[in-house]
Order: structure tokens, then sequence, then C-alpha cells
């Protein structure tokens, strides 16, 4: 059995999903203590928990430590079936974290499976729905992962509510990703939404990011739109994405709404991450290296890319990854700092998991 400490590296539940999705996906179990020993309210959240349990489900593992609270927790996977599966988180957890720690188990399936998830869909410390679609599934999708999403309902702290629908498709082959440089920026798409509050602010958020850009940025020459829009589905919040195409990547920058808190700030705070990853040639956003290192590590050959930030997440990540299984990773460059990664997955793992 596999066992880790939790409070290593970032210390946060990524820890936890990466070995849920590694466990499932490789057929290992493992024993990890210290789950988020240091986080404010450490041990196992309900977000957490229904990880657990959806991976629980897909799998018919074994568990031991899966409650509220607990900060230690035993998982042995059996066989991962595919099928049609809803969850509740039950809070504003987000949704799209239980989505992504599932997706590693659900490409073995030997069919279509579906998920609809309830809770957070944009909620602090966690992709949001738009980050999710809109850049997320386009990358696995170029990596050989078939993952769609939509929204039913919007959910945010502190009473979520929120509903999603993914459908995962089995994965024939992985392949590996090469994205030295993000080249020119085509186009800056975005959404700017009120929900259950006036239009009013969906449209100040919306022209302060777009003032800060073109204040910051006067050289930039792509067409930039960002749609504003009011919605009445559950939960009252605020949100704006922008997302930012270029000849070589996809990168996407959330701000979120909160009491307190100027509409012009949450505009003005997507678009100065957007001007900093700008400001390097780096393809990928902070965001996203972290979230794909567990498929690039399966993958036959070997994967390239830049960031325009090395995360602690990143670094926490790999080493739960090589736990698992062997793989090859170099990263050049300070945390906090633009760098590079190199990942050479290894070929016999890749065959045995038929993916390829």
């Amino acid at each position: 059995m596999i066992e880790i400490d939790g409070s290593f590296g970032e210390g946060g539940g990524q820890i936890l999903r990466t070995a849920l999705s590694l466990s499932c996906l490789l057929n290992k179990p493992f024993r990890i203590v210290n789950i988020r020993k240091g986080r404010k309210n450490p041990g196992l959240m309900p977000q957490h928990l229904t990880s657990v349990k959806a991976l629980q489900v897909l799998s018919d593992a074994v568990v031991t430590g899966d409650y509220k609270g607990s900060t230690e927790l035993t998982f042995s996977p059996q066989k991962i079936k595919g099928g049609d599966f809803s969850f509740d988180i039950g809070t504003a957890g987000s949704t799209l974290l239980v989505l992504q720690t599932a997706i590693p188990a659900l490409m073995r399936a030997d069919r279509q499976s579906s998920l609809v998830l309830r809770g957070g869909t944009h909620v602090p410390f966690s992709p949001s729905f738009h980050y999710a679609s809109e850049v997320f599934a386009p990358i696995m999708a170029r990596i050989g992962v078939n993952v769609k999403a939509s929204i039913e309902s919007y959910g945010f702290y502190p009473k979520g509510g929120g509903i999603i629908r993914a459908t995962i498709m089995p994965a024939n082959k992985l392949r590996p990703l090469s994205m030295p440089q993000r080249g020119r920026i085509l186009r800056i798409h975005g959404y700017s939404c009120a929900v259950n509050l006036p239009l009013s602010i969906a449209e100040r958020q919306k022209s302060a990011a777009l003032g800060k850009i073109s204040y910051h940025l006067p050289e930039l020459r792509c067409p930039t739109d960002i749609e504003a829009a009011e919605s009445k589905t559950y939960g009252t919040g605020t949100f704006i994405f922008i997302k930012a195409g270029s000849e070589h990547s996809i990168a996407g920058f959330t701000s979120l709404g909160e009491r307190g808190k100027k509409a012009e700030t949450v505009g003005e705070d997507a678009a100065m991450e957007f001007i900093d990853y700008y400001r390097d040639d780096a393809a990928l956003d902070p965001y996203l290296p972290d979230q794909i290192v567990l498929y690039l590590s399966l993958c036959e050959g070997e994967s390239t890319f830049t960031t325009c930030r090395v995360t602690d997440h990143l670094m926490t990540n790999l080493r739960v990854i090589e736990l698992f299984h062997p793989f090859e990773w170099f990263v050049k460059g300070e945390k906090g700092k633009p760098g590079k990664v190199v990942i050479r997955g290894k070929s016999a793992l890749h065959k045995s998991l038929n993916l390829g």
C-alpha cells in the first residue's frame, strides 16, 4: 500500500484528489495521513468527502476514515465502472474539483460516463466552471481525453446549489503536449455575470477589465469582447472570466465578487492576471500545469510546456504522481516565476493501461 503524508508540499486537498485519481487509474491502494494538516480547518471537508465517495462508487473501493474532519484515510479500489452518476456536495465546495478527480478513473471505463454534480461552480481556490469548460477541456482534448461540460445553475459561496453536467469518454490514446511558446494573442473573449443582482454590476466589471487591459497593453491588437449578462438561477454572486486564445495555447483568468468588493475591482483583478500572463511568452497560465501533469506522466513520449508561474501546486502534484508510478520530470524556473516543464512518460505503463 502506498503511504502518503498529506502535509508535505502545499499540503492541501489536491494531494488527496491526485491520490484518489491515480489509485483508481492504476488500481493501487493508498493510505494518507495528516490530510490538510496546515489548513485552518484540517482534515476532510464535504468537498473532499464527495471526491472520496465518488471515486469509491466508481471503483467499488474499500475505504476507511471517510468522515468529516478525518486526517487519515485508506482507499483500496477494485474495478472501474462507467455509467451515469450523481453526487451532491451539500455545500459550496467545488464541483469542478470533484469532476477533475473523477476524470482519470472514468477515462479507463469501458463506456461513456456522465456526471451530475451539485455544489459550487464559481468559488474561491478552485477552477471556475468557465475555466474548466473553455481552457481545461480543450487542452485535455489535445492530450486525448474527451470531456464535455455544461452548467445548469450557478453556485457561489456560501450557499452553493450550482449544478454542472459532464460527459467523459474512454481514452483510446494519450498524446504528449508540446507548447514551448504562446505565440501571438488572437482573441480575448469573456463573460461578466451577475446572478440575482443588477446587470449594471456585470457591466461595471466588464468596463473595468477592458479599461485596464487597454491602458496597460495599448499595443495589443486583437478582437476583444466580454459578454455582460445577468442570471436568475440559484444563489447570489458575480464573476468575470477572461479567455485569451493565442497561436499555440489557451489561457483563462477568473475573478469573483464578494461582499464589500467593488465591481470595478473584480474586473480589474482578472484583467491584471491576464496582463501579467501576456507580458511573458509562456504558453500556459499558472493554473493549468498542475491540472494536466497527471495525464502527461502517462503519455508515451516527451511533453514540454512553459508556464508564466511555477507554483507549489505544480511541484507538489508532480511528487504525488511519482509515488504511484515512475516517470521523469524536470522543472526549470523558481517558484513564483516563469518556468519550463519537461515530462517523459513511461511507454510500458502506457501500454499496460491499454491507452494506446
